[in-house]
């Protein structure tokens, strides 16, 4: 078995409902996936399945998501060890430690490049700072990321499939990876 994390794009279903978590666990053990097990109710999951394509998880996840909850949302899967290079991968470490709510990764399902940088670069007017790191988008947010003009501009229809998440999630999910692999740790040993 392998370990994957898995992202939605948004948890909202339909007539201002959200997504319940315990309904997405539920949905991931109905496709043979174990373990499920999620993170916050933003729509983070770590789950356990045989060796696939990373394509083919994700299309099993958002088919089987619209079946269940009526709504197409696309969602990055990434392998654990995709993940931990990820996360080891933040150009903004010191920034991170100081204020995790101010250094987020835009997840993509497919690598960008430079040019993206380029095109995003005349809306981040509050110091925010961008850089590109194993093909997914960094960003450090000098003042409150709610308030930035870039925000709103990471979009699917600018840079492709792709989610957001900060680095207290990213973290947490890293963590979450490493006590799956020593169970001692899990267990608060």
């Amino acid at each position: 078995m392998a370990s994957h994390i898995a992202l939605l794009h948004s948890i909202t279903i339909g007539g201002g409902r959200r997504l319940v978590m315990a309904d997405w666990r539920a949905m991931m053990e109905t496709l043979g996936l174990e373990r499920p097990q999620t993170l916050v109710s933003t729509g983070n999951a770590l789950f356990e399945s045989e060796p696939a394509a990373i394509g083919q998880l994700e299309r099993r996840l958002e088919t089987a998501f619209e079946q269940c909850f009526g709504r197409h949302v696309d969602t990055i899967v990434k392998t654990a060890a995709h993940w931990r290079r990820l996360a080891a991968s933040n150009p903004f470490p010191d920034e991170a430690e100081r204020d995790g709510t101010r250094v987020a990764v835009r997840v993509m399902r497919k690598p960008l490049d430079g040019a993206a940088i380029e095109a995003l670069m005349h809306y981040a007017t509050q110091g925010e700072r961008l850089r590109l790191a194993e093909g997914h988008l960094w960003a450090h947010f000098e003042k409150d990321p709610v308030r930035s003009r870039l925000v709103p501009q990471l979009t699917t229809r600018r840079l492709g499939v792709g989610t957001v998440r900060n680095w207290n999630t990213v973290r947490r999910l890293d963590d979450m990876i490493a006590g799956r692999r020593h169970p001692d740790r899990a267990a608060g040993a």
